[in-house]
């Protein structure tokens, strides 16, 4: 009977409190809440961009919409943070402010390879955004899109995290790292718009869809965002170093892994080499199969990609690379690399 009783009570003791359940309308008031304060905190500093270009009409010359996209302001002076695909190439933006207003706007760079532009609207005293941080988003949390989905000015969607550190080809073919993807529905002309968290703080760039699918958009993250823009305020561009080379991720043979200790197993072939490159200065011909650049394993083409930064212009390094079934090195100089989208 003690032992019953004893047990009882420590059972009493260790159990807390029951708190009631919040109700199904509280919880959807409190996510009323957080989206209607996001958006009024960030809703002013998004803007519709428009891409004028120059058309001849019989004799006359006019301008007619080729484009269009959004984009947010992030700094006092009118800095907009965009896509590249919505303003590459642009003859003449006008953006439209928040209180409708169309003001011109000038390209202060684009970066194709990671789908990042800044433009400056010639305005000042316009709301800006806050940014947030990328890195501390968690799958599942709370954000919210605004943009210009097929014209449709000032339009807001909510949804979450669907995942983090997807990587997305962008349309220069250069691989973007730290995708977002988000189920917040995005249409085109959400384009270069603002992902932002509960509290308005931008925390990604929309940037596309999969169109034959639902709830699979993405986002470019913020700190990366950051990143870029500030080398496109103080440069106008991106450098970015090449070798001239086009190649293709391939397994590695167990044979050669074995035979030359290698612990990776993919390596990039080698399918053409550009006339007068620096792979062809340093002797790489087609069919080679690079192993390692500047001591660095190169088990896709994503490797070299990233490896080629600014810093390695004009700087020599070592390239390892099997030829048939000799391991071979050379040195090699990357040179300033001129990015074309079409």
């Amino acid at each position: 009977m003690h032992n019953v009783e004893f047990l009882s009570a420590l059972n009493g003791a260790t159990q807390p409190p029951v708190e009631p359940a919040a109700s199904d309308s509280e919880l959807l008031d409190a996510y009323s809440r957080a989206v209607t304060a996001a958006v009024e905190k960030i809703g002013p500093a998004v803007v519709h961009i428009t891409v004028l270009n120059p058309v001849r009409r019989g004799n006359v010359q006019v301008e007619r919409a080729a484009g269009s996209g959004s984009g947010f302001v992030f700094t006092p002076d009118g800095l907009i943070l965009t896509n590249s695909h919505v303003v590459h190439g642009a003859r003449r933006i006008e953006v439209q402010v928040s209180d409708g207003r169309r003001v011109p706007a000038v390209l202060i760079g684009d970066d194709p390879g990671t789908d990042i532009a800044v433009v400056r609207a010639e305005l000042s005293g316009l709301p800006f955004a806050t940014f947030g941080d990328s890195k501390i988003l968690r799958v599942g949390q709370l954000v919210i899109a605004i943009g210009s989905p097929l014209g449709f000015q000032q339009t807001v969607t909510a949804g979450v995290v669907s995942a983090l550190g997807r990587s997305l080809r962008s349309r220069s073919g250069r691989l973007i790292a730290d995708v977002l993807q988000t189920d917040a529905a995005l249409n085109p002309g959400n384009s270069g718009g603002p992902l932002v968290d509960s509290h308005g703080n931008v925390v990604g760039v929309n940037t596309a869809t999969i169109m034959p699918a639902q709830g699979i958009c993405f986002a470019i993250g913020i700190n990366t965002a950051k990143f870029v823009a500030a080398k496109l305020i103080r440069d106008g561009k991106i450098r970015r170093a090449y070798i001239g080379v086009v190649g293709q991720t391939v397994p590695l043979p167990r044979r050669l892994t074995l035979a030359y200790g290698l612990e990776q197993g993919s390596a990039i072939l080698v399918q053409s080499v550009e006339p007068g490159s620096p792979a062809q200065s340093a002797g790489v011909h087609d069919g080679d199969l690079l192993l390692t650049f500047a001591e660095k394993p190169l088990a896709g083409i994503d490797d070299l990609q990233s490896l080629l930064s600014d810093e390695r212009i004009g700087t020599r390094a070592e390239l390892q690379l099997i030829r048939g079934v000799e391991k071979l090195s050379t040195v090699i100089t990357p040179e300033e690399y001129r990015e074309t989208v079409q």
